[in-house]
């Protein structure tokens, strides 16, 4: 699998992720407005892609294993039932966040200020910046629910404000992305989003506390889950 690749079908197979990410996105967001004057997508496409972007690279050059973990990705590489079905909602919820600022667009011209779209894009860097210091302080952390050899718990870095900084910076990310899309009607869709995040990873925490020696102590040292003094 993924694992095994050599490092140069390895860059390849995650730049052709990384293109078809940004393509499918640029798509989610400009078919439903019907205008390639919906600035506020291109910009937030433009800072999506140079984020991600980063992230792809960055972590090609120093962690490749991360990489490789990570393209397995989705309902069909998840090994438990339920997370499955998480990813399945999340799939669509998160395809309607992204399509609703354009059909908003479309019909209403959208009515946020330009101060909330510039606001909404800062804020989404700072999720995507959270998600990558995520990345860096815990090589494990794949894109499904699994434990694997060798691995331990990370409680260094932000591990060490909440148990779970990686879905911290997602949930910015999706509510800041509707802001910098300046959209109000993809709000809702964001917010269902982050409550499929938070489903799973309360999932997540059962299987690590069953799989993962050292978990059950680890979140007795860390006690929120996802947002710093509140939960």
């Amino acid at each position: 699998m993924s694992m095994h690749l050599s490092p140069h079908d390895l860059h390849r197979k995650a730049w052709e992720g990384q293109a078809k990410g940004i393509v499918i996105l640029l798509l989610l967001l400009m078919l439903p407005a019907w205008s390639l004057s919906f600035w506020q997508g291109w910009l937030f496409w433009l800072v999506f892609s140079a984020s991600t972007s980063f992230i792809s690279y960055y972590f090609l050059q120093h962690d490749p294993a991360l990489v490789a973990s990570r393209l397995r990705a989705g309902a069909g590489a998840e090994h438990e039932p339920a997370q499955k079905r998480i990813q399945t909602v999340a799939a669509v919820v998160g395809l309607l966040t992204y399509i609703m600022p354009g059909i908003e667009r479309h019909f209403t011209g959208l009515p946020l200020p330009v101060s909330v779209v510039i606001l909404g894009n800062a804020a989404f860097l700072a999720g995507a910046w959270i998600v990558f210091l995520a990345f860096r302080e815990n090589s494990h952390a794949s894109s499904i629910i699994e434990v694997k050899s060798g691995q331990r718990v990370i409680a260094t870095g932000p591990y060490g404000v909440v148990r779970h900084p990686m879905y911290s910076g997602c949930v910015l990310a999706f509510i800041a992305s509707s802001l910098a899309l300046g959209s109000l009607w993809s709000l809702p869709f964001a917010i269902a989003l982050s409550l499929v995040i938070v489903a799973r990873l309360l999932d997540e925490e059962k299987y690590l506390k069953a799989n993962l020696p050292g978990y059950t102590a680890y979140c007795q040292l860390v006690r929120y889950r996802l947002i710093p003094t509140l939960w």
